[in-house]
Parts: C-alpha cells; structure tokens; sequence
C-alpha cells in the first residue's frame, strides 16, 4: 500500500517488433518464390501477383497478403514506440498503417485475372491495392525524411530516401498499363514490391540493432 505501482512492460518489445518486420519480408518472398514454381503458367512480367489468389495455391497468395499486413504493421509499432512519435514520424507511419491494413484485406477480395469476369470483389481489390501502394510510397518517403533526426538511423536515412523515391518509378509506369493484357504490368508491380519490401526489411534490421542497446 502506498507505493506506485511498477510500469508494465510491452509484451511485445521493440527488438521483436524489428525482428517481425525484418523476418517477415524474408517469409513473403519465400513464398512468393514458391508460387512462381506452383504456378508457371502466370507469367512474371505479364501477370499481377494478386493473380495468384485466384485458382490453385490461391490460399497461399492469402497468407501472403496477410503476412505484407502483419510485417507493415509491426515495423509501424516499432517506430512509433523507438522513435518517441514525432509529428512527422506519426504522419509517415500513419501512411505505411494504411498500407499494411490494405495489404491484409486483399486476401479477401480475390482480384479479376485477364479474361475472366468482372466481380465485385476484384474492383475492391484493385481500389484496396492501388490505395495501399499510394500510402505506402508516401509513408516510406515521409518516414525517411523524418529518419534523419533520429540517431540511430541517421547514416541509413538518405539511403532510405532513394529507395522510397526509386519506387514511384515502377508504380508510375504500372498505373500507365491499367493492368492490360501484354503490358509489362506484372515486372514493374514486382519491382515496387522489391523496392517497398527492402526499405522495411532495412528498417527492421536497423531498429532491432539500435534498441538491442537500451531498454524494450
């Protein structure tokens, strides 16, 4: 009695938040490495990789997108608890939450492959994913430029930046195919992705060094 009452802990630490993200990235890409062997028949430059949550193996197509949303979101959680929550970081962040929740609910509107049927769930795929992609360049370019206030990311911030920026290339020339029938639609939305993945991967690696040091 009379004593304050100890601060709890986060169950979660921000090393583990980082080693979610970082890991997380290498699981996707396992998997989707995985896919393009299950399924040849989609090409890699001519076809979306949301193709592959329609017909065989699409369960596997839906944990990944559920794996882009857990990864996304654990490296946000990060930020905001290691970075103290700036404004900046808050907005960036903010951005980059979006697009790990977009990324989840796609694996529950299957898209509409070339020559099939217009559904419904496919138009809210592609609304969902093009709102996530927008969210995601944005979030990774604000975070970046925010990154170089904080030490322990301050050598890898102008890093960070040119692949942020690089990745509106491909998503620019995406947009201009409108995801038509042999466009090279698959290759460049396959590029975003790299680009996007490798600046969280960088992230999650980067935040679980620096808070290693100091307390959870």
């Amino acid at each position: 009695m009379g004593s304050s009452p100890e601060r709890r802990q986060p169950r979660i630490t921000v090393p583990t938040l980082g080693l979610i993200a970082s890991a997380g990235v290498v699981i996707y890409l396992a998997i989707d490495i995985l896919l393009a062997f299950l399924r040849p028949d989609l090409s890699l430059l001519h076809r979306a990789e949301s193709d592959y949550g329609v017909g065989p193996y699409s369960w596997l197509m839906d944990i990944n997108f559920l794996v882009r949303g857990a990864l996304s979101l654990a490296l946000v959680a990060a930020l905001l608890r290691l970075a103290g929550g700036t404004g900046r970081l808050r907005l960036g962040a903010g951005f980059l939450a979006v697009w790990g929740i977009g990324s989840a609910l796609l694996a529950f509107f299957p898209d509409n492959p070339p020559g099939t049927k217009v559904t419904a769930a496919g138009v809210i795929h592609l609304d969902l994913a093009l709102l996530a992609f927008l969210c995601a360049v944005v979030g990774t370019i604000v975070l970046a430029i925010g990154l170089r206030h904080f030490p322990p990311s301050r050598a890898l911030a102008g890093f960070l930046l040119v692949v942020a920026v690089a990745a509106t290339i491909p998503l620019a020339l995406l947009g201009h195919t409108h995801f038509r029938a042999h466009t090279l639609d698959g290759l460049y939305e396959r590029i975003f992705l790299g680009l996007e993945l490798l600046w969280i991967l960088i992230v999650g690696i980067a935040i679980r060094r620096a808070s290693e040091g100091g307390p959870g």
